[in-house]
């Protein structure tokens, strides 16, 4: 293959490849939710309840905000997953430099979208409580200044791990992760600069993981080391990654909307509900992380062997990878199940908040099970261009979570507790839709190598 270097996954036993390349990715999804947990365990140990939940009720809109860089960089990895596994070198070489110019440009629009948005999105989308608005929006606005990081970090990890290198992002991870907690402590522990801290420490960990990440592929990956001249608006190209990405992103983006109508419901109940859901949902991602790290595996198992033209392949190394996300969600469940008070004790809760997020966490270690066999299999749907079913089962999913919430929050029936118990009702849709289009076998239809346009 020339210059391309990386790990091809379309040889050898298909459980081994994509164990071995979701471990790292596991491990770096982890360190991500590690080091946000610290931003709110100091945030809340330091600086009280209040800003705690400042903190945490952004984060749907947050994730709205970036949404665009993990679905438009996740189209760009699948891309040149392609072209690795045909490989076609010279592609390979202008599709990656392609997605870095491209996310490059959505990171600076994203900057100044939300700065210009955040007190609308805060007063009137979110319905953020006046007592923590201050604190809010100034987290808000801090964080968002180091969003085109956070994009030009999403592109170059993309590109890594669709050569089959998932093990070097970890290591960034690992080293934003550090940086990120040392700052906080440093920020919010020691100059006592409440969540203003928090988000100064976030946006200069994510700018030194981005440069740490881009001095690696220079220099590990020949076919990466780009000229200036190679950063050119190549439209075919720019709509061929957008036409797998957008999908991708439309699906991240309705999952953020519905997340943040359940948000506004959840601030209806007072402060005790939105800091028990702060912590709560934090601990929730936790549960989430095998299948979303199996879904990125998948996306790039796939990729590779749909590019090679190896669908048979691709059918059993989803399977055997469908076992593997149920049996460690479940261990996680348990984990999670069995320590509830002590996690909850953890992040400072006065006592109304804590038997909110006690209940909260009994129920999503039961309910969030069913994501861990059919969340991966949105892997199989985009790394084979069939990136809009994602997008469908999300509409699904999140809109009966959303719909139930609005019906049933001041019913007899389920109340409060509707806030964490829509989760029977959206994911078992989403299981439907997903495993329906799988089996039916759509979307191995005109298994053929991508064009550039």
């Amino acid at each position: 293959m020339g210059r391309l270097a990386g790990i091809p996954m379309t040889e050898g036993p298909p459980w081994r490849h994509t164990v071995r390349f979701a471990i790292p990715v596991l491990a770096g999804a982890l360190l991500q939710q590690l080091y946000s947990t610290v931003d709110m365990l100091i945030v809340g140990r330091f600086t009280g309840e209040a800003a705690l939940s400042a903190v945490g009720t952004t984060g749907s809109f947050v994730f709205l905000l970036l949404a665009v860089a993990l679905g438009i960089s996740a189209g760009n990895g699948v891309v040149v997953a392609q072209r690795y596994g045909a490989g076609e070198e010279k592609d390979v070489h202008a599709d990656a430099a392609t997605g870095l110019l491209l996310l490059t440009f959505l990171g600076v629009v994203a900057t100044v979208l939300g700065l210009a948005v955040s007190h609308v999105a805060c007063v009137h989308l979110i319905a953020v409580p006046k007592v923590i608005l201050k604190d809010t929006l100034l987290y808000f606005r801090l964080y968002a200044l180091g969003l085109v990081f956070q994009y030009g970090y999403n592109a170059v990890s993309s590109i890594l791990r669709a050569v089959g290198d998932s093990a070097s992002t970890l290591y960034f991870l690992l080293v934003s992760s550090v940086l990120n907690i040392l700052l906080d402590l440093l920020f919010v522990a020691v100059f006592r600069w409440g969540v203003a801290g928090a988000a100064i420490a976030t946006g200069i960990a994510q700018a030194v993981s981005l440069a740490v990440a881009t001095l690696y592929m220079h220099r590990k990956y020949p076919v990466f080391r780009f000229r200036a001249g190679d950063f050119r608006w190549d439209s075919s190209r720019v709509r061929h990654t957008v036409r797998i990405g957008l999908p991708i992103t439309l699906q991240l983006t309705v999952v953020s909307l519905g997340l943040t109508f359940i948000q506004r419901a959840v601030n209806g109940f007072g402060p005790a509900m939105t800091a028990s859901f702060t912590v709560g949902h934090r601990i929730e991602l936790y549960l989430n992380l095998p299948c979303h790290a199996f879904q990125t595996t998948l996306a790039t198992y796939t990729g590779q062997n749909y590019g090679a033209g190896k669908i048979a392949r691709v059918k059993t190394g989803t399977h055997q990878t469908l076992f593997i996300s149920l049996a460690m969600t479940l261990l996680i469940s348990a984990v999670v199940w069995g320590f509830a008070q002590d996690i909850v004790a953890l992040f400072g809760l006065g006592d109304e908040s804590s038997a909110y997020c006690l209940r909260h966490l009994h129920a999503v270690a039961i309910i969030n099970i069913v994501l861990s066999v059919y969340i991966p299999l949105f892997g199989v749907f985009q790394g084979t261009g069939h990136s809009g079913v994602p997008m469908v089962v999300a509409v699904g999913a999140l809109g009966m979570r959303v719909l139930v919430t609005y019906l049933f929050r001041h019913s007899a029936f389920l109340g409060f507790s509707v806030i964490w118990w829509n989760g029977i009702f959206g994911f078992g849709t989403g299981f439907l839709i997903s495993w329906t289009y799988y089996l039916f076998g759509r979307w191995m239809d005109r298994p053929q190598k991508a064009s550039a346009g």
